[in-house]
This record gives structure tokens, sequence and C-alpha cells, in this order.
């Protein structure tokens, strides 16, 4: 059988993040893609300017229509937009199970652009990370989901990263890329323990859409029945191993006067 992954979330017109981003990393690593739209955005390397939310019941539409055709491996859960829809994906989420899911809560743009509000901050907490085997947030978004500051050291996403475990989800990836340094620090906790895990930092404009690339590198290779609950670290660092190439080649892409997109495809041109 192809191995199959599923994206919810929101469009990028700019081809960077969002759905666009997710599909892209699905076939660059051999999985074949399947979407869900929750949002469509009017958005380009340099920022966002309108958000129009998908009605929460045609949500649901389609990821019931889609999940009693297509079997689906792994689902990455990326902007949501409102809590209605956060809600109504929540409870198909229950009924169905598709797959291992990985969340990555999307809130703001790589832009600064604030993309969600604070219901649907509150409806992720409660309702969506008890049913997430991976949540995968940088450390703004960690903070707004533990109504905390931000951590500002590797320690502090360590305990940022447990408080978040103990809200319900099977595993908590805490991306440092904020922190600045010269290393990208990203923390995995688990009932198994920590991980931290590092990169040398890219000096680029070119970080569009990481997020969304990293955790849906992480579904991908999840839907490729490599590891997953249990068994994040090594499916962490394969992901992170291909967001480091697409990073470093992004600025090759020449695309936008803003922060350009990674390079998917570096591994194929």
């Amino acid at each position: 059988m192809t191995a199959v992954a599923l994206t919810v979330a929101g469009s990028d017109p700019s081809g960077g993040a969002g759905i666009q981003a997710d599909l892209k990393t699905f076939s660059a690593l051999g999985v074949y893609g399947t979407a869900v739209l929750t949002a469509l955005t009017a958005q380009n390397t340099r920022g966002v300017t309108g958000v129009h939310a998908v009605p929460a019941a045609f949500v649901g539409d389609q990821l019931r229509t889609l999940l009693d055709d297509v079997p689906v491996g792994a689902t990455k859960l990326g902007m949501l937009g409102t809590a209605d829809v956060v809600r109504e994906i929540a409870a198909v989420l229950a009924e169905r199970r598709p797959g291992p899911v990985v969340c990555d809560p999307v809130m703001v743009a790589t832009s600064g652009d604030r993309l969600v509000g604070p219901d649907a901050v509150d409806a992720i907490r409660a309702d969506l990370l008890p049913l997430t085997a991976l949540v995968t947030p940088n450390v703004p978004e960690a903070a707004a989901l533990l109504d905390r500051a931000p951590a500002e050291s590797v320690d502090g996403m360590v305990e940022q990263a447990e408080a978040l475990l103990g809200l319900g989800p099977g595993a908590v990836l805490l991306k440092g890329g904020h922190l600045g340094g010269a290393e990208s620090v990203d923390v995995l906790v688990d009932a198994a323990g920590v991980v931290v895990t590092r990169r040398p930092r890219v000096a680029t404009s070119a970080t569009h859409g990481t997020g969304c690339t990293l955790s849906s590198a992480i579904a991908a290779l999840v839907a490729r029945g490599q590891g997953g609950p249990g068994a994040w670290a090594p499916v962490v660092e394969q992901a992170r191993d291909y967001l480091q190439e697409a990073l470093v080649a992004g600025k090759s892409l020449g695309i936008g006067s803003g922060h350009g997109p990674v390079h998917h495809f570096v591994r194929w041109w």
C-alpha cells in the first residue's frame, strides 16, 4: 500500500507554508499527500493581509468524506483558525483516529502576524492536545498554550515542554529557533524522558514555513512506518536533517522580497 499522510491546515498563496508546504514535504519524502483546508489567507513572503476561515461544519465534511474512502497513516494539523474549527476537528479525530496526530499549533506567522484568537488557543489546549500524539510548538506558541512568559533558555524550554506534556499529548517537541545563538535547539519530551537535539543555525532569510515543514516531515516519516509514539527521537532527527538541507538551499530559490521559503525539493532539483 502507498503511504498516505493528511494535512489539515490553512492555505498560503506564496507556497512556502501551510497546506502547500505540507504537500511539498510529503511528496519530497515519498508519501502521498491528502489535504483538508481550514482557512484561506491573503499572504506573501512579507506578511499576511487577511484570513478567511472555512466554516467548521464544512471542515468536518471534508474530513469525514476523505476518511470514508482513503486510509491515512498519519495526520498533521497546522493553522486551524477558529475555536469552532478546532472543536470540530477534535470531534472527528475522536471518532476516526486517522493515524498518529502531529499537531503544529500555528498561532503566529513568520512575519509576526497573529493567525488565531485567544478562544482558539483555549480550544487547542482543552480539546485537541489530549488527542495529539506529538505537539510541536515554538517558544511563543508554548508560552501561549501555558499562559506563561516565553522560555529564555534550554532549561526553561525543558520545563515548559514538561508542563505541556501534562496537558495530555503523547509527546512534545518544543522548537527553540526563537532563542537565537549559534545553534538551533529543540527539546523532545515524552514518557521516556528528555532529548535535546541541536543543529547549527543557518544564516538565511528563507525561513518561511519552517515549522510547517518540520511537523509535516515528521508526519510523513510516521506514515511510512518510521517510528512514532514511543519512538519519536529517530523520526525527529530525520525530519530535522531534511529541514536543515531545505533551509540551507532556500536562499537559492530567490522567491519574494521578505522571508522566502525553504527549498522543499532540495534533494531533487
